[in-house]
């Protein structure tokens, strides 16, 4: 019997009180976005679940692209039958000869309270059709196979699987930010995380030709292409570093350049966020991961920035971020051996606790408010898009 329906099951988003509605049809715009390809698809968006009614749209294709969106708990392949006694039965007994167990549980969620029998009823008479006809056994506890039965006055509806969705927000529902992405195996996986959580991200990489080439900006395409999977579409914006971290160089102490290099950074990603009505500003920095991560040197580099710095992967460690990288199939892209901007002027003494009075004379040294807005005027902004690739234009 081919699968007619899947039913999609909401999880976080059931907690949201009177924004529910506006999560849900968040959720179902992306889901008909991500399923755009199957034209049979019929949805059905309820209070509770969202139904796909697949018309013989290929299920395994379309679980395929439901784990990626975020939002979804989890979704189940449905049978939809008459709310009828004989009907569910036949159908109940069906579904678990094909299933694979020895023990089984039936539950039953009698929404049409006009049905006949109740719940505890319905679940005896399948029982007792299942244990007649085969060699399963039941087991309320820890059962191989959970019949799951939900009777509505249009359709009874029966399932048994349950594939796991990405969970989270609906992608969107909590606006935009601004990641800063380096092509390390830290930033994507934030990214991912970002993504996981409803915000729509855009993504901001700070090249230094001719010390960096190319092949930098060619990698992280290739990641952003990978997490198109989550994203459909992905703004990445391309500032040209280079004039302004040779004069950082110039002008401060070995002990300091990456501090005062961070700090441009965050000035010119929040003037590119507040262009693009980006909330927040995001990267993936691992608390004490590496000199510019200790918490001295996160209060005096941030403190250049008024809009909300977030960090996913603040107290990850580095064994779970790769782990993560490799879920989302970005690790083996992030390790290609091409340098960006923060590792060509690797200082062999970095500070790891930047005091504010250096700081501030070395920034007094030079106009780096007039190299900050030539960097702003030659950004290149390049839009990831899924199955069609990218293409290339100025901001």
């Amino acid at each position: 019997m081919q699968h007619e329906m899947i039913m999609i099951r909401y999880g976080e988003l059931s907690t949201k009180g009177k924004n529910k509605r506006d999560f849900i049809n968040q959720l179902a715009r992306n889901i008909k976005e991500g399923l755009k390809n199957f034209s049979k698809i019929e949805y059905q968006v309820r209070h509770d679940h969202i139904y796909l009614i697949l018309h013989g749209e290929d299920y395994l294709s379309i679980a395929t692209r439901l784990k990626d969106i975020s939002g979804i708990a989890s979704f189940s392949p449905v049978y939809r039958v008459k709310s009828e006694m004989e009907t569910i039965l036949e159908t109940s007994l069906m579904i678990l000869k094909e299933a694979k167990g020895k023990t089984f549980k039936v539950r039953t969620k009698r929404a049409y309270k006009l049905f006949p029998l109740i719940s505890d009823e319905i679940n005896r008479a399948v029982a007792t059709k299942i244990l007649k006809n085969t060699d399963y056994k039941v087991d309320v506890h820890n059962p191989d196979v959970l019949l799951q039965i939900t009777i509505r006055e249009d359709a009874t509806y029966l399932f048994i699987e349950g594939d796991k969705g990405a969970g989270g927000y609906p992608l969107g529902i909590q606006g935009k930010g601004l990641m800063m992405i380096s092509g390390g195996i830290d930033s994507p996986v934030a990214t991912y995380l970002m993504m996981k959580r409803g915000i729509k991200m855009e993504c901001v990489h700070f090249a230094s030709p001719p010390y960096t080439s190319e092949a930098v900006i060619d990698k992280i395409k290739d990641i952003l292409r990978k997490l198109n999977r989550f994203q459909p579409e992905i703004k990445l914006y391309i500032v040209p570093f280079t004039k302004l971290q040779e004069e950082i160089y110039r002008v401060a102490k070995e002990s300091y350049a990456i501090t005062i290099m961070r700090r441009m950074m965050y000035r010119i990603s929040e003037r590119i966020a507040t262009h693009h009505n980006d909330l927040v500003i995001c990267n993936g920095e691992s608390i004490g991961q590496v000199a510019s991560q200790t918490l001295k040197s996160i209060r005096e580099i941030e403190n250049v920035v008024t809009l909300p710095v977030i960090r996913p992967l603040a107290i990850f460690d580095k064994v779970d971020i790769i782990e993560l990288s490799k879920k989302i199939e970005t690790y083996d892209i992030s390790i290609r051996p091409y340098e960006d901007c923060c590792t060509i002027f690797d200082p062999k003494n970095p500070t790891t606790q930047p005091k504010k009075e250096t700081i501030d004379k070395i920034e007094a040294s030079f106009d780096f408010e007039a190299l900050i807005s030539e960097c702003l005027l030659n950004i290149k902004t390049i839009v990831i898009k899924e199955e069609s690739g990218f293409e290339d234009k100025f901001l």
